[in-house]
Order: structure tokens, then sequence, then C-alpha cells
């Protein structure tokens, strides 16, 4: 087993860096002795807008807090359509501090100068992504269905897992497998793990108490009464509760 997928001492540090090199939270440098807070992970999908009404809920989203990296979707969009998508929204994650990662285009990445891609580990080109991407973008695993396919992405050398399906319909609470996955994870391994939160921005509690590097939040935070930023905000606050939480049972 690769150094990547070994037991590890402590929590994984850091987290994706806009500049596009793959740091600390991707999993390229020992892990820290204590344990570090989760931080989030926004998914932006169509539920996020289009063109400049996207570009501004996204520009609201990131003023409400800390976020890590922004994943784009592309939904029904064909591939010249999420490019323009991506090439008015990446600038607003990096603006704000964000990685910004794209899910399985690797033309739009380099033609949008995004920080990495989000790609589904049992896809034939996976290690291919690997190779060529590496060491100056983020290579992210998706599509984890068991835990097998976690330990194959660490070590293949993956920046990050993903645990939760971006294809099921969401349920108010994350899926149990989703924080079953994370917990196991989070407890044994190295690489940085993202766990899909529910619907309902309750949610990001469960998943932060999982341990997760990040806590990954998508409806919670579109369809949110008091809209992207406030959601944000809340998700946070959650975060911190769930920290300072877990931190006192020690």
């Amino acid at each position: 087993m690769s150094a990547s997928a070994k037991k590890r001492k402590g929590r994984a540090t850091g987290a994706p860096e806009s500049s596009g090199h793959v740091a600390a939270a991707a999993g390229k440098t020992p892990a820290a002795a204590e344990r570090v807070r989760p931080r989030l992970f926004l998914i932006a999908g169509p539920e996020a807008g289009e063109g400049e009404a996207a570009e501004k809920a996204l520009a609201e989203a990131l003023a409400g807090g800390d976020v890590a990296a922004v994943l784009l979707l592309p939904g029904d969009a064909d591939e010249a359509q999420f490019q323009r998508r991506a090439e008015g929204l990446v600038p607003v994650a990096q603006a704000a501090g964000a990685a910004a990662i794209l899910a399985g285009d690797t033309r739009a990445v380099g033609r949008t100068r995004a920080d990495g891609i989000h790609a589904d580990v049992d896809s034939e080109d996976f290690a291919a992504l690997l190779e060529s991407l590496h060491p100056d973008r983020i290579v992210g695993a998706g599509g984890i269905r068991e835990r097998h396919h976690a330990m194959q992405a660490a070590e293949q050398g993956a920046d990050y897992v993903f645990f939760g399906l971006l294809d099921l319909v969401p349920e108010d609470e994350a899926h149990p497998k989703t924080i079953a996955l994370a917990g196991w994870w989070a407890d044994v391994f190295e690489v940085p793990c993202v766990a899909l939160a529910g619907a309902a921005i309750a949610s990001v509690t469960g998943v932060a108490l999982t341990g997760a590097d990040f806590v990954a939040v998508r409806q919670a935070v579109w369809s949110h009464p008091d809209g992207p930023r406030a959601a944000v905000a809340e998700a946070n606050r959650l975060i911190d509760e769930a920290f300072a939480s877990a931190d006192g049972l020690r």
C-alpha cells in the first residue's frame, strides 16, 4: 500500500488551493497531529442558475464565509455550453480564494484555467488524468460506491476522495452510506475526503461529525430561503459547533 493510503496519525491539513497546485489538503504532505476543522466544498450545478445570475449567486455564496473549493457540474449542458458557464464561474471562485474544480472535462479545465478536475474513479481514463494533470492541478475521485473504490483512488494518487453520489435525488439528510464511508475513511487514511451533505442545511452537522476534511453542500445552499450567502454562513456555523463539540469529547 502506498504512503497516501497508510493509516494516518492525525487529520489532514489545509485545503485545495486556487493556485492550481496540489497542497497539503490534497494529501501531499504528512498529516498534522491535531484535528483540523472541516471546510466547505460548494457544488454548483444548474440549480445555481445560468449566466450572470449564476455568477451573482456564486459570488453571494462565497461572501457568506469560508469555502475551500467550488465544484462545477455540467448538468445537461454540452461541452461548449459547460465551458462558457465555467468561463464565467471559475474566476468568481478563484477571486474568493476557492479552488475551482470542473466535473469531467479536461479541455474546459485547461481553457478556463480551472484548478482541477473531478472524475469517476472507475472511468477508463482516471489514471491518464492523474498523469496528465499532476502536479499542477487537483484530480479528485468521485463515483465511489464501495470502500475498495476509495482505496483504489488513493493508491492511484487522487488528491481527494468524494463520498456521495451526485446523480441521486437528495434527501434532507446525508445518505447513511456517505456518513459511514466518511467516518471510516477519516479515521484511517491520509488522503483527504469530501462527504456530501443532504438537501437540508442542518445535515451539515452530521457530516462534519464524521471527521471528513470537507463538507460538500449543494441544494442546501441554492435552495436556502434566505439565499446562498446566509446558507454558507449557517453551514460554517454548524461546522464550528460540530468541531467544538467533537473536540470537547476528546
